[in-house]
């Protein structure tokens, strides 16, 4: 069936995130690999409404068909205030079904906690999703700086190690779908 469909989700809108450069790194490191395809959703691209219209709006149905293509997901949040943002939160709710039984991972930032209280709220949600999170995190604390490009560090094994899980989860739970479909 092909390399697993990854999408990477930059979860935060703000002005001035980082979550872009750190979801760059992170695809970076995804480059090259035979068995994922990368796909960036960036929910600053998506006009995605306040509030729950009572019929979902081009950026909704937008939305939901990224989540619905992917195989596995690795979400890029910050923490805020020990959580994750608003916008996050918001485009995750605004898919339902297009999340069970695939796999989703972290690639968190922060400072000093490295993003793992949004991390732990995360696996919450997407478990009350029937998707499935898997283990390992990249963690980035903010005040070290940004991920290096030279990748020669423990960041950048932590990267492999979560796309490697990311990838057998992806083809595993896609071949799964595929026999049986998942009722929920």
């Amino acid at each position: 069936m092909g390399p697993v469909r990854l999408a990477v989700i930059i979860g935060s809108t703000r002005e001035g995130r980082a979550g872009e450069e750190i979801a760059r790194w992170f695809v970076a490191q995804a480059a090259g690999r035979d068995d994922l395809t990368v796909n960036v959703v960036d929910l600053a691209d998506y006009d995605l409404p306040a509030r729950y219209p009572a019929e979902p709006t081009d950026a909704i149905r937008s939305f939901a068909r990224e989540v619905e293509r992917a195989d596995a997901f690795a979400v890029v949040t910050p923490e805020y205030n020990h959580s994750f943002p608003a916008s996050l939160k918001q485009a995750i709710d605004y898919a339902y079904d297009e999340w069970q039984a695939k796999p989703v991972g972290f690639v968190a930032y922060g400072c000093r906690s490295t993003g793992l209280h949004a991390v732990d709220q995360l696996r919450t949600v997407f478990t009350a999703l029937h998707a499935t999170t898997v283990r390992d995190v990249v963690g980035v604390d903010l005040l070290g700086g940004e991920p290096s490009p030279e990748c020669a560090d423990q960041l950048c094994q932590d990267a492999r190690v979560l796309l490697d899980q990311l990838t057998w989860w992806g083809l595993a739970l896609r071949d799964a779908r595929a026999a049986r479909p998942y009722v929920s």
